[in-house]
Formats: C-alpha cells, structure tokens, sequence
C-alpha cells in the first residue's frame, strides 16, 4: 500500500505538488489571521484601551526610570508621572477649547463675508437671480427640518458613543497604572506560556520589540510636536483663525503616519480658503507641504533611527490595513504594531540575539539611548529588575 501511495505521489509533477503543499499551508495561515482579525474586532472595546495604554506606557516609561534613578519608590513615580500627564493633558485640553470658542465669532464673520461673496459672484458673474439663491439655501433648511428624525437619533448614537469612550478611557488609564508599575512583571508572567528551551530567546525578542515601541513613541511625539509648531507658525503670520485649534488638531494627526499629517492640514486649508480666501489658502498649502517634507526627508530619518527601521510602502500598507480593519484606531495604532512586529520577528531569526541574555538588552537599550538614561536602566533593573525596554514599562 505504502509502495503504491508513493508511486502515485512520484507521478504527480513536482511544481505541483510544491505548489499544493504551499496552497493548503497559505490557506490556514490566513484563516488564522481572520480568525484574529474578527477576535480583535469582537473585543475591540478592549484590546484598543490596552493598546493605547501600551502606547502611554512607552512613551511614559522614560520619565519613570529617570525618577526611579533618583531613588524615588516606583509607585510614587507612576503616581507622579500619571497626575503629571493627566494634568498637562487637561490643561491643553482646556486652553485649546477656550481658544476654539473665542475664535468661533471671528470665524462666523469671515464665513457670512464668504457667503455674501458667493451670492455676489452668484449674482454678478454667473446671472443668477436672488430669488434662485434663496429657493437654494431654503431648500437646505427644508431638508434639515425633513430630517430632524436622523439627526436626532445621530445626536443619541453621539452620546452612547461618548459613553462607550468614557468607559474605554477608564480602561485604559487602569491598565496604564498597572503596565507602569508592574509592567516587567506582567511581562515575565506572559513569558511563562512559552516552552522553557526558547524562553529567553522570546524574552529578548519581546524586550527589542518594546524598545522599538519607545522609539517609535518618542520619535512621533517630536514630529507631532514640529508639525503643530510648524503648520500653526504659519496659521498664524496668514492671519487664518483658530489657530490654536488646528495646529492641536495637526498635532494629533501626526500619530498616523504620512496620512494623519496631511488630513488634518487639509482641514487648515479649508479653513483657509473660507476665511481668507484662495491666496491665504494656496500660501497654507505650501506651507503644509513644507512641514511634510522637513518630516519625511530630515525628522523621520534622524529621529526613528535604526531603532524603527520600515520601509514607506509597509507603513502605508498598513495604515490603509489598519483603517479597513478597525478604522481610526486601526490607522493609529498599525505601525507601532509593525514596528513591534518587525523588532521581534528580527530578533527571533537572529542567531546573535539566541546567546543575549533579556538583562544586557535592557543595558543596550539604556546604552544607545544616552548615558543619563542608562544609569537610570542599571537603577531600574536593581529595584525592580526592568528598564526601558522592558515591555509594558
């Protein structure tokens, strides 16, 4: 019987049987991936609040290992850090509303002149009578009135969702406690699911991995910060309004690489446009595009380094990944994703990295960061055994 299976399989061509046996281990493979996938979107509630919490907790662990260096008890310096951020947070916050509601007049007025511009050109150039104009935003007003019904309910669907992001945003800022103050901890309980024979290899690859994520936080926070900077500069020397705003707006966007930056410059040039009218626009416009390119050509490259090194056609794959599969939370968190992704998987195919211990990446890590930083990981990993590359903080 056995003789007989193996001449069959001896009679099917090679390419064939190569081919197949690729095909069925392809199929399983993303069967598995969907499987995640529709896992992920089902707890979506969830896993974003902890991503994002992770997230936090690169770019806040720095600031705790410094504290931890002056020998400041590691829950004192997650209280202080967290009231610290809370409190910067809520002060932007507040500053960026009040200059919102302060500029809204001015912008009312910019876009009535914009509306009696229209009308006059309306009027002048194309010959259209008033009484068009009016039967046209009347026509307007009547469709909102006919459609109080689905804007009512879209006004109820806001406000569960404001609930839904209440709730998630104490999730998170649970769990960042928690990934602040024990997150080597949690990390090494992780690590006992693995087989003891490749432990360390995993430990090490998982430490590189959360490296790659500080870097990466780091890195975008100060592009983040030259785009909010560079595009409200300019905002403001055109004169357009809400300044403040936008250029918060541009801050935030910048997390998503290439994409947010552009998006929310857009809406500065659509603001532009309808407050101060084509030049002003056109100027905000290339100003835009010089921020884009100090950041692609100059920011991206110094800053990320070889700690985050991807490829621009990956980055856009998944970002556009990321935002079919779970929308703006998607985009916002695909690339340090990636990024994490790309360090470990490196990590795991390395020979070098299976004879490296998880204490000397953590010294590494503290070593190429600088050296205030690396006395604070010999510090760290005294009291609490983890540094800055230590995932979860």
């Amino acid at each position: 019987m056995d003789a007989r299976e193996d001449e069959v399989t001896r009679s099917v061509p090679r390419l064939l049987r190569t081919s197949a046996a690729v095909s069925w281990r392809f199929v399983v493979v993303i069967a598995g991936l969907y499987v995640v996938v529709q896992a992920v979107s089902y707890l979506a509630p969830v896993v974003i609040p902890v991503a994002i919490a992770l997230l936090l907790a690169a770019l806040l662990s720095p600031a705790i290992a410094r504290l931890v260096a002056w020998r400041v008890p590691r829950g004192v310096a997650t209280a202080v850090v967290l009231i610290g951020g809370l409190a910067v947070v809520g002060g932007v916050l507040t500053f960026v509303i009040t200059e919102f509601s302060n500029g809204l007049p001015q912008l009312s007025q910019q876009v009535n002149k914009s509306l009696d511009a229209i009308r006059t050109w309306l009027r002048d150039d194309m010959h259209v009578n008033q009484q068009q104009i009016q039967d046209f935003f009347g026509r307007i007003v009547d469709t909102l009135k006919n459609n109080q019904a689905e804007i009512t309910s879209g006004a109820l669907s806001t406000v569960a969702t404001v609930g839904e992001l209440l709730t998630g945003f104490l999730l998170m800022l649970f769990t960042l406690i928690f990934f602040l103050h024990d997150g080597d901890g949690i990390w090494r309980f992780l690590t006992r699911a693995v087989p003891v024979d490749v432990r360390d290899r995993v430990d090490v690859a998982g430490r590189r991995g959360f490296a790659s994520l500080v870097s990466y936080v780091r890195a975008t926070a100060a592009v983040a910060v030259v785009d909010a900077v560079g595009i409200g500069i300019g905002l403001w020397i055109i004169g357009v309004p809400l300044v403040v705003p936008l250029a918060a707006l541009v801050f935030l966007g910048a997390f998503i690489p290439i994409i947010g930056a552009v998006l929310t410059g857009a809406v500065a040039v659509l603001i532009a446009l309808v407050a101060n009218g084509v030049v002003p626009a056109l100027v905000v416009l290339a100003v835009l595009i010089g921020v884009m390119q100090l950041e692609s050509h100059v920011l991206q490259p110094l800053l990320l380094g070889r700690a985050v090194k991807l490829h621009p056609l990956a980055v856009v794959l998944s970002i556009a990944a990321g935002l079919l599969a779970g929308g703006i939370a998607g985009a916002l968190l695909a690339v340090p994703l990636l990024a994490v992704l790309n360090s470990g998987v490196r990590s795991l195919l390395s020979n070098s990295d299976s004879q490296v211990r998880p204490s000397e990446v953590d010294a590494t890590a503290a070593a190429e960061a600088g050296p205030a930083e690396s006395g604070q990981a010999k510090s760290g990993q005294a009291e609490s055994g983890s540094a800055d590359a230590t995932p979860a903080g």
